[in-house]
Order: structure tokens, then sequence, then C-alpha cells
């Protein structure tokens, strides 16, 4: 079944189509069409993955046109990686929105274009395909983030949606360039033309440059990253987690292809300054994501800086062209979208709960919530890179893989980030867990609403929010975040040995 990655990439637009044209007839009825239709393409994927992982790179050429003048979809162990990861996490948040909303027919066929979107970018072995798919994936994200009822989520939909364009746009002069000095868009073709036409020629290196830095502006890497503390703020929770786990990530998986595949290590070799650029890319995103998210004090704009600096180790990864680092960096993305997904449905499970984003709002958490705040804590910990929690995992290959290649400053700031994201996140357990609860009276939420209208800062336990109802799904899909965060990383040497074919292939 070659057609297979094909199938998985439609599987979610007639899922989408269904759940729009049901909403005709019967409102609210898009999250069961969402749960079957992710119900289908999860097993699709990990019969893939397996046949991915065994057989090696499967591929499938659309429309029987032979490449390179056909769209190509190739999936390997890093592609099927991402493919049953989108499944998995797209799937689970669906338990998480059942309650937490939105509920409309819209925005689960909206929801089911990003899955389409997220599967596109991670099978495509086509440069503008891939193009189209992010094309795809970004304007499903826009209307996602600006689907909250509040003015602020409209806000931060419009400020994403002018910045990742830019980001967009600048991809697309990318593959325009790299095709007039190839002329063709299959990766692999793409790939072997370059190195005839010369890695040092101008208009290869041009291509280079606007492809990355289109990539950077998906990824948030700093300073491009102005639109993510404000699109995970204003987004509905329930978007913020899937966002934060896959949006980004896919985007760094994207970014990975274009370096690897297309333009080769060679390419690197041949250019060192585009590598000493990936590498300052990486310190300083490391360095200044985890400086602002010590800064913050609403919750979810922390955990937006801190992918900032999250994304910085896979840049790092990239640049330093090691296997170690390259495993590293795979797992490190599977990490991250667990770890960091799960802490943004904690925040709203806790909203939902309490009435507060603030950080100043989780003291005592532990007396009154103390599954979920078990569950942060698991997850904020794995974070940091406590071992044997998977964020511990990626980021020793990642390190490890720096001082392979010798690259001091990137693996100094990789050991010194662990410090740094223990600065943002032991002040919340800290709070949760070594803080009395506050007094939590309607009283005191109106004070701090009163002060908010006013325009005076609210530095107590509410942010205006009112506590709404949780469900058993909300919790369910936060505390299996946290068991997956400590499960991964049990599992992540085999993982490692899994994806090491891959990993030769892409470095060779």
């Amino acid at each position: 079944m070659n057609e297979l990655p094909a199938l998985l990439v439609a599987l979610p637009i007639v899922g989408s189509v269904l759940a729009f044209l049901a909403g005709l007839v019967r409102s609210k009825s898009g999250w069961a069409i969402a749960v079957a239709t992710l119900a289908v393409q999860l097993p699709g994927a990990a019969i893939l993955a397996e046949r991915a992982f065994t057989d090696g790179p499967v591929s499938y050429v659309v429309g029987g046109f032979t490449a390179p003048y056909g769209i190509e979809l190739v999936v390997d162990g890093l592609s099927a990686t991402m493919v049953v990861l989108v499944s998995v996490v797209s799937l689970g948040i669906l338990a998480y929105a059942r309650v937490a909303g939105p509920r409309s027919n819209p925005f689960y066929a909206t929801y089911l274009l990003l899955v389409t979107g997220l599967t596109g970018v991670s099978v495509t072995g086509d440069v503008f395909n891939m193009y189209v798919f992010l094309e795809i994936l970004g304007l499903a994200a826009y209307a996602l983030v600006a689907s909250g009822e509040r003015g602020e989520s409209a806000v931060a939909g419009l400020k994403y949606l002018i910045v990742g364009t830019v980001g967009a746009s600048l991809f697309l002069l990318g593959v325009g360039y790299a095709f007039v000095a190839t002329g063709t868009l299959n990766m692999a073709d793409m790939s072997a033309e370059l190195a005839a036409v010369g890695y040092t020629s101008p208009l290869v290196q041009t291509a280079f440059g606007l492809l990355v830095v289109g990539l950077f502006v998906k990824v948030a890497v700093f300073p491009l990253h102005t639109w993510q503390p404000t699109a995970y703020a204003g987004a509905p929770d329930t978007v913020s987690g899937l966002v934060a786990a896959l949006v980004s990530t896919v985007a760094a998986y994207a970014l990975v292809r274009i370096v690897y595949t297309v333009f080769t290590v060679e390419f690197l070799v041949a250019n060192p300054l585009a590598r000493q650029l990936l590498v300052a890319a990486a310190v300083v995103s490391i360095v200044v994501g985890s400086a602002l998210a010590v800064a913050q004090t609403d919750l979810k704009r922390m955990l937006a800086y801190s992918s900032v600096s999250q994304f910085g180790l896979v840049v790092g990864a990239v640049a330093v062209t090691t296997e170690t680092a390259l495993t590293g960096a795979a797992i490190h993305l599977v990490g991250h979208a667990v770890m960091k997904g799960g802490l943004f449905l904690a925040v709203g499970l806790v909203a939902a709960s309490t009435g507060t984003r603030l950080i100043a709002g989780y003291d005592g958490l532990a007396h009154r919530l103390p599954g979920t705040a078990r569950a942060v804590a698991v997850l904020a910990l794995a974070m940091v890179g406590v071992p044997p929690a998977v964020g511990f995992v990626g980021k020793w290959y990642v390190a490890l893989g720096a001082v392979e290649a010798q690259s001091w400053p990137l693996a100094i700031v990789i050991f010194a980030s662990t410090l740094l994201t223990l600065a943002y996140f032991a002040r919340l357990v800290e709070r949760m867990y070594f803080r009395e609860p506050p007094d939590w009276t309607a009283d005191t939420v109106e004070a701090a609403d009163a002060e908010a209208e006013a325009g005076d800062p609210v530095d107590v336990v509410t942010d205006g929010a009112k506590p709404q109802g949780v469900s058993l799904g909300m919790r369910a899909t936060v505390v299996t975040a946290a068991v997956l965060a400590v499960l991964l990383g049990l599992g992540a040497f085999e993982y490692g040995q899994l994806i090491e074919p891959t990993v030769e292939r892409l470095l060779s």
C-alpha cells in the first residue's frame, strides 16, 4: 500500500468537509466527526511508521507522474515519527476539547485542516508542495487562534497572520530561487542539481537563506518569534495546546528536511558562515528565550518564551551536523510536543478550575488540585531535563553532539540552559507546594477585576477569568501527557537506535 501516505493526507480533508457540512444539519456534531477521522488516521500512521522503520523509506508518486515532474510523497523514519506524533497529539487533545471547547463545527473543520497541513509537510518530498502544506497549516492555525470569544484572540490571530505571511513569502521566494538554479522541485532531484550548480553559487546561497529564514519565522526562532507569545496567550486553551505541541514542531522538522535532504551537509561544509549563523541563532534563542520566560507573570506567555528557547536546541542540533545531535533533535521534537502541549492544557485546566492563568495564582495549588499539581510538576521537571524524563534524553543527545563537533559555545549554552529552564519552572513548583493557598472568595475575584479595569497591575490570584467546569477528559489528557513524558524518556534510547538508519541517510 504505497498510497498510504496520500490517504493519510486526504483523510482529514474529507473529515473537515464532513464536519462543515454536518454543521448545516446539526450544530456541535463536529467533535464526533473529528474523533472518528483521527481514530482512523492513527492506526494508518502506525502502519506507515512500522513499514518505514522496518523496510526503509516508503515512496508514492501522486497521479503516476514520475519524479522530478510529479509530486512525490516520501516517508522515512523521521517523517513517520512526525506523522504518528501529529495523529496521537491531535486525537488526544480532542478528549480535552470535548468540554473545554470551542464546540462549533467550523472549529473542528478547521482543526482537521490543520492536521492535513501538518501531515502533508511531514510526508512531502517536493519543496513547493511543502510550501502549500505550510500555508494550509498556517491559515488553519491563524483561524484557530482567532476562534476565542475574547478580542485578544482576534488580535493574536491577526498578528500571527501578518508575521506568518512574511515567513511564508520568504520561503516561497527561496523555493523560486532554488527552482531557477535547478529546474526541479523534487527534493532528491533538487539536491543533486544543487551539487552540480555549486554550493558557493550566490543563487544557491540566496535560496538557502530565504528558505531557512522563512522557516525560522514558523519555528519562532529569536528575533523572529514575535507572533508566538501573543498567539499562545490569546488563543483558546485547547488551541494553545495544539499549536504549541505541533505547529512549530513540524516547522522544525521542515527545517531539518530542507537543510539535510535538499542542501545536504556538504552545503554547510562549503559555506561555514551558514553553519555559524545557525549556531548563533540557536545560542541567542536559548538564552534570550529563557531570560524572557523568567520575566513573565502570565503562565501562557512564560511557556511561549520557553518554546523559543527549546527550539533553539533543535536549531543547534541542525547546525552541528553530527549523528548524535540529529538523533537528539528527533527525540526533543517528540518530547517537546508532549511536554509543552501538556503544560498548556494544564494551564487551561487550572484556569477552568480556579479562574487564573497568572503564576501568582498557583500558590498552594497542590492543596487545592493535587492531581493537576502533580502533573504540572512532572511536566515542568521534564522540561528542565530531570532524568529519566524525555526532556533529559533529547537535551543530552544534542549537547553530546555539540561536544563531538567541538562547537563549544553551543555546548556550554545547552548545559547552562538546564539552569535557565530551572529558573522559571522552579518558581512554579515552589508556589504550588511551598506556599499557602490564597483566599478564593468572590470579593477577591471582584477586587482583581476592578483593578484590571482600572488599569492597575493585577498581582493577586486571578487574571479576570471565571472558573468553569472541568471534565474527566481534560484531567485525563493532562495526566497522560505527564506519564508519557516519563515513558518516552525510558524508551528514547531504543527509539534512537530505530531512527539511526534514517539519520545516517540524512548525513550521508
